[in-house]
């Protein structure tokens, strides 16, 4: 298994490949066998100052969030610790104190 790459949105060493895909069962990534580290530098994911964020950052919100469908709202100021990174529109993936699991933009963070 030595010769699998790890997944290039979480990490993980655990990766494998079928039907020319790798795939990663922790977080459910899947990307073709072809795709070198090419494609994973393109996908380079900076904060608002133009930092370039990592799996594991802590970074401090910077705008009030309000959290869609419910009345919280992460205030600024508010540190998130051990971010991981993700594709799509919000691309951190973290769990806030006292509100959970949710996702942000990058835009909307700066790192610590």
């Amino acid at each position: 298994m030595s010769d699998q790459p790890n997944c290039p949105s979480c990490g993980s060493s655990y990766c494998y490949e079928d039907n020319g895909l790798y795939i990663c069962p922790e977080c459910g990534h899947e990307w073709p066998k072809d795709s070198g580290a090419e494609a994973t530098e393109s996908t380079v994911i900076r904060d608002a100052n133009g930092n370039v964020l990592n799996d594991g950052d802590t970074v401090t919100v910077i705008k009030d969030l309000k959290v869609k469908g419910s009345s919280l709202v992460v205030k600024v100021g508010t540190k998130v610790k051990n971010i991981r990174l993700i594709n799509g529109d919000h691309d951190i993936d973290c769990k806030i104190d006292g509100i959970g699991a949710m996702q942000l933009k990058s835009e909307f963070v700066k790192k610590a």
